[in-house]
C-alpha cells in the first residue's frame, strides 16, 4: 500500500483515511493511491476536486464502500488549498491529527466514570477532558502563516470589500 492511502487525511499530500484503503483489495490500492495523489496534489483545487470525484466514479461499480468514502467531506479538502494557504500551516490545517489526539484523550478522561446520572453529567466531563487535552497542545505547526489565513478567509467572507480594497488600493 502506498503512503497515501493509510494516514489520515492529508489532502496537500494526496493522503487519505483508512476508510478509503480499508475499502480496497490490496491489487487495487496502488492505482487508486496514485490517482489520489494526483488529484489532491494538482495545483488547481476545482481540477483535483473534478479528478476526485472522476476516482470516486470509477470505484463506484466494484468497491461502493472505497467510492462513498472518498466522497466523505471531498469539498471541504479543497478548501485550505482554495484559501491559498500552503506550506506548514495548510499541512496542520488538512490532518485529523490534532482532532483525534483531543478525541482520544476525553474519551480516556471520560472512562474514570463508572455511572452516568444524566446528559449535563456527559457534557461536564467530556469538557474535562478537553480540558485535559489541552495540557498536551502545541503550537500549531505553520502559526507564522496565520495572518495569511485570516485574510483568505476575510476576503472568502467578504468578496465584495476585497475586491473594492484591491481597486481602491490600485488607484
Amino acid at each position: 500500500m502506498g503512503p497515501h492511502l493509510h494516514r489520515a487525511c492529508r489532502p496537500a499530500e494526496g493522503r487519505l483515511t483508512d476508510n478509503v484503503a480499508d475499502h480496497l483489495p490490496d491489487n487495487q490500492k496502488a492505482w487508486v493511491d496514485t490517482k489520489l495523489a494526483r488529484a489532491f496534489g494538482h495545483p488547481d483545487p476545482d481540477t483535483g476536486l473534478r479528478n476526485a470525484k472522476s476516482l470516486a466514479a470509477q470505484l463506484d461499480k466494484n468497491y461502493p464502500g472505497a467510492a462513498a468514502s472518498l466522497r466523505e467531506g471531498l469539498d471541504e479538502m479543497f478548501t485550505v488549498a482554495r484559501l491559498g494557504i500552503d506550506g506548514r500551516l495548510a499541512k496542520t490545517l488538512t490532518t485529523s491529527n490534532p482532532i483525534e489526539s483531543m478525541i482520544s484523550i476525553a474519551r480516556t478522561t471520560n472512562r474514570n466514570v463508572t455511572r452516568w446520572r444524566d446528559g449535563q453529567m456527559v457534557l461536564r466531563w467530556t469538557a474535562a477532558g478537553m480540558l485535559n487535552a489541552e495540557r498536551s497542545f502545541r503550537r500549531i505547526k505553520g502559526y507564522k502563516q496565520m495572518p495569511q489565513l485570516v485574510d483568505a478567509l476575510h476576503r472568502h467572507a467578504h468578496p465584495q470589500r476585497a475586491n473594492t480594497e484591491t481597486v481602491g488600493a490600485a488607484a
